[in-house]
């Protein structure tokens, strides 16, 4: 994982392994997951158009030509030199094409290409110690900036092992305002596998990352408060700020976290009149499993996304709108009158109780093992693709429950 900061603690961009570049004209072919989901049919669905994702990371460059025209202003809460336009990593850049890249000269195509970015630039480096840490720097104050955009959707590929002072308060001023958090669960699971942070909090949708057979990643970690999976893998990003060259082989839950958030902009756009809370419960119903939906995964949680079967497929019921479904407790400052008519299938009756409001820097490794099925995802090979596009862009999923 590719941290920026000095110890163990500190907030971290969660991509990890970049590999050499690729040539730009090429990169779209590198982007595998598009196919997949089926993502041609999705698009003439739905584009995003209309709905605007806040993008707390290292800042998003403007000027890319995915980028071109899809940035609104945002707000730069670092207090650093330069503006949210300012990219000092390239990471915050990457989220966003991945999300809204319009592919335009060669360059990132988007899951959502018809939806608008709201940069939102907080501070990922600098912090030294688990007190700093604690105190969250920027992230929190980043996380109420968003709130009060006009972002329907607030992605956060970035992670801490430590609560963050104000974060939890931050996350539920949010929800109030009926905004959809997703953050990534981290990259290290290999090496002590910590609970992340937005990730753990109630109300943050934990996502965690697929590789194009289906199965998790190695480096993406578990535990009880694993919501989603996307594809995380062999995903393109840039290189590095200088926005020379794309990287093909770049890795890390990051990129799962842009393309939920790229997924729920298509369906919230299909269905505007919906609430956060519906937009997730229709991702969660319609998620790939073949495990009972109230016993989630620990590596994968309620599974991998699957929009096609939303806006293809019509399934999916968003059912209440002033709901959590994680939590099925009331979101408070959430109508209960607001949502629009439900699709087929019944309503989501998951929970999370797992996700806790307690402090503290804990270690899911040693529930790893209570895990009683394979964490693989499996893929049936089609004619044209190693993944084929199962019933409307699914991936199917062998069983993998949370210890219980």
């Amino acid at each position: 994982m590719t941290t920026v900061g000095a110890a163990l603690g500190a907030l971290a961009i969660m991509s990890a392994g970049l590999a050499p570049a690729a040539v730009a004209d090429d990169i779209q072919s590198q982007q595998w997951y598009l196919d997949a989901m089926n993502a041609q049919g999705l698009w003439k669905v739905s584009t995003g158009k209309g709905i605007s994702v806040a993008v707390i990371d290292s800042g998003v460059n403007l000027d890319t030509n995915a980028l071109k025209g899809q940035v609104l202003p945002g707000v730069d809460v670092t207090g650093s030199a330069g503006d949210e336009t300012d990219d000092y990593t390239g990471h915050g850049t990457s989220m966003a094409e991945l999300i809204a890249g319009t592919g335009k000269g060669g360059s990132l195509q988007g899951v959502a290409p018809g939806a608008k970015i709201i940069p939102i630039r907080t501070r990922l480096n600098g912090l030294k110690d688990e007190e700093a840490t604690r105190k969250g720097d920027t992230v929190a104050k980043a996380i109420r900036a968003a709130a009060d955009s006009d972002a329907k959707i607030i992605s956060m590929s970035l992670t801490t092992d430590y609560p963050i002072d104000g974060g939890l308060e931050a996350v539920q001023y949010a929800q109030s305002k009926g905004k959809l958090l997703i953050a990534g669960v981290g990259n290290d699971a290999e090496d002590g596998n910590y609970i992340g942070y937005p990730a753990k909090y109630p109300g943050v949708v934990a996502v965690s990352a697929i590789d194009e057979t289906g199965e998790v990643a190695k480096f993406s970690e578990h535990g009880n408060y694993v919501d989603l999976a996307a594809p995380g893998v062999d995903v393109p990003t840039w290189c590095d700020n200088s926005f020379k060259s794309y990287c093909a082989k770049s890795r890390g839950t990051s990129q799962a976290t842009a393309i939920t958030a790229g997924a729920a902009a298509l369906i919230w756009a299909a269905h505007p009149k919906w609430t956060a809370n519906q937009v997730l419960r229709v991702l969660i119903d319609t998620a790939g499993r073949d495990w009972p939906k109230n016993t989630p995964s620990r590596y994968l949680g309620y599974g991998t996304i699957r929009p096609a079967q939303v806006l293809l497929k019509g399934r999916g019921n968003p059912g209440p709108a002033d709901i959590d479904p994680l939590t099925n407790k009331k979101t408070p400052g959430v109508s209960a009158n607001a949502g629009g008519a439900s699709p087929s299938t019944s309503a989501s009756d998951s929970s999370q109780a797992s996700k806790t409001t307690s402090g503290g820097r804990t270690s899911a490794a040693g529930s790893s093992a209570e895990s009683s099925g394979n964490t693989t995802l499996w893929v049936a090979l089609g004619a044209a693709a190693a993944v084929v596009v199962v019933g409307g862009g699914a991936f199917a999923v062998m069983r993998s429950r949370r210890g219980v």
